[in-house]
């Protein structure tokens, strides 16, 4: 996925984005094991990995800010960025794994990556849908704006006369 607010040539952005994956993996192991811990019946150790779990997802919001600037985002891009990544998993990377699971023969693997495939074509259609009522929304609001800005001067001209 491609990040339209730095150069992706750059040492320091590829490091922030691996940072960012990392961190974030981390968070969701954590909470793996802290669950599998649960289970087993150590709720102290559970409470260790959900501790750090949540430091973690800290530490990947930190990196988020710097890859993606508040001041440079919008609802709309926002929205277009998740519909490019889940457009990805579900064209190329889902797909691709899916190859290689079935070439290896892990019948598992290959049946969680048809999965995530319609779970990510459901992801974009419905980030898509949003976006086409936000921009509705939006196109509606520019005109209602349009119609008070020309209240606004028709008023001030008649003042001014």
């Amino acid at each position: 996925m491609s990040n339209p607010f730095h150069n992706p040539q750059s040492v320091t952005i590829q490091n922030l984005e691996a940072a960012f994956a990392g961190e974030s993996m981390a968070h969701i192991k954590y909470r793996y094991f802290a669950r599998l811990c649960r289970a087993m019946g150590d709720e102290a150790t559970a409470k260790v990995f959900e501790d750090t779990a949540d430091q973690e997802i800290l530490h990947a919001f930190g990196h988020a800010d710097l890859l993606f600037p508040k001041a440079n985002m919008t609802v709309a891009k926002a929205l277009e960025m998740a519909i490019e990544g889940e457009t990805y998993e579900y064209t190329e990377m889902y797909p691709s794994f899916r190859n290689a699971a079935v070439k290896e023969g892990n019948t598992a693997a290959v049946q969680e990556m048809d999965e995530q495939i319609a779970e990510s074509r459901e992801h974009a259609e419905m980030f898509k849908s949003v976006l086409e009522k936000a921009s509705k929304r939006f196109a509606a609001l520019a005109k209602v704006e349009e119609r008070h800005a020309n209240h606004y001067k028709a008023t001030l001209a008649r003042i001014a006369a």
